[in-house]
């Protein structure tokens, strides 16, 4: 089969010949007809880790002084932290359960839709469109530079000491201010709730900002990174990533970092048939998958990230879909799963 009619083969098809059989496919041996794969399943392990910058304010030294504040620290420090993992199963195309379709026109196994890579998706209909949902991207808090608040006396002072003490005044004097306006003692009270809230707000930014000059001020960014994990048996805690608060994520490889742990645990399958029946000829018809679900664990130490339940393709069985359920007398048609390649739904006249 030639490229070109491969690619051709992932839109919805309906061909027509004068045979009609599925195989196997052998590149260069199978007779030309519609190839379609049957899926493994992956995981995408997506993870997102906040990254905390601080940075100690230029009179940290007076907090105590002028704020009674204890614990402002004067030593810069960044930490990370893990905040989400989110697991996804994706289906790639399975090479050992690749098929071609010898098509006939009598036959409604002729009509088949398949996906960009050629995992079936649907046949004799048209697989519902899927819903991406996109996260909204993070952004980060704009800071307001106490610069802009200072009156003219601050900004000229050439002393630290007396940068303290004026701005501490100033502070004192916004929350003299805020006080008033929500006692409704103030000499000038805005006209309606609106015009007051808007004014406990700028007295709060200015509050915020000059404070920052005694306590600092803490900056946070988000980094994503992404896994693949292509299980072919049970995983027991297998090393996913490495991460240190003080690094962030590194390569599994890295012993600067604790492990992350991945662990994945089938669950029992339908039972197989037994060895008398494995000689016998299967019937001719849609070879699909009936997929096993498995439990997915992913944790540092004691603390679990991910925990839940997700099929997958490679750890169930194959059946068939016989011939007869796509004469025009029955005239079924089948959605599948593209990440297990098990059925999703099937219906008929």
């Amino acid at each position: 089969m030639t490229r070109k009619t491969l690619i051709a083969a992932t839109l919805f098809c309906t061909l027509t010949t004068n045979a009609q059989d599925i195989t196997p496919y052998v590149p260069g041996v199978t007779a030309e007809g519609i190839v379609y794969y049957l899926p493994k399943t992956e995981l995408e392990v997506t993870v997102t880790a906040t990254l905390k910058s601080f940075q100690p304010g230029e009179l940290c030294q007076y907090a105590e002084r002028y704020l009674r504040l204890q614990d402002a620290s004067s030593m810069p420090e960044q930490r990370w932290e893990i905040n989400t993992i989110e697991v996804a199963p994706v289906g790639v195309p399975n090479p050992e359960l690749a098929f071609a379709i010898k098509l006939k026109d009598k036959s409604a196994a002729s009509q088949v839709e398949l996906t960009d890579d050629g995992i079936i998706k649907a046949i004799n209909t048209t697989s519902p469109q899927e819903k991406k949902t996109e996260k909204a991207p993070f952004v980060p808090v704009q800071r307001k530079d106490p610069r802009s608040y200072m009156t003219e006396e601050m900004l000229m002072t050439g002393s630290s000491a007396n940068l303290a003490e004026l701005v501490a005044k100033e502070i004192y004097s916004i929350r003299e201010s805020r006080n008033s306006l929500t006692r409704g003692q103030a000499d000038y009270m805005p006209e309606d709730g609106n015009a007051l809230k808007l004014m406990l707000t700028q007295l709060e930014e200015q509050e915020k900002a000059l404070t920052e000059l005694f306590t600092g001020y803490t900056e946070i960014s988000e980094q994503t990174f992404t896994y693949r994990v292509a299980p072919s048996e049970d995983l027991d805690k297998e090393v996913l990533f490495r991460f240190s608060s003080k690094l962030g994520i590194m390569n599994k490889k890295n012993l600067a970092g604790d492990p992350v742990y991945i662990s994945i645990t089938q669950e029992k399958s339908l039972p197989t048939a037994e060895e008398e029946e494995k000689g016998k000829k299967k019937p001719n018809g849609v070879t699909y998958n009936i997929p096993v679900n498995a439990q997915v664990i992913i944790q540092m130490g004691t603390k679990k990230y991910y925990e839940g339940k997700i099929p997958f393709a490679q750890f169930g069985t194959t059946e068939i879909l016989t011939y007869e359920l796509f004469n025009k007398k029955n005239n079924t048609r089948v959605i599948f799963e593209p990440t297990t390649g098990g059925i999703v739904k099937i219906d008929k006249d």
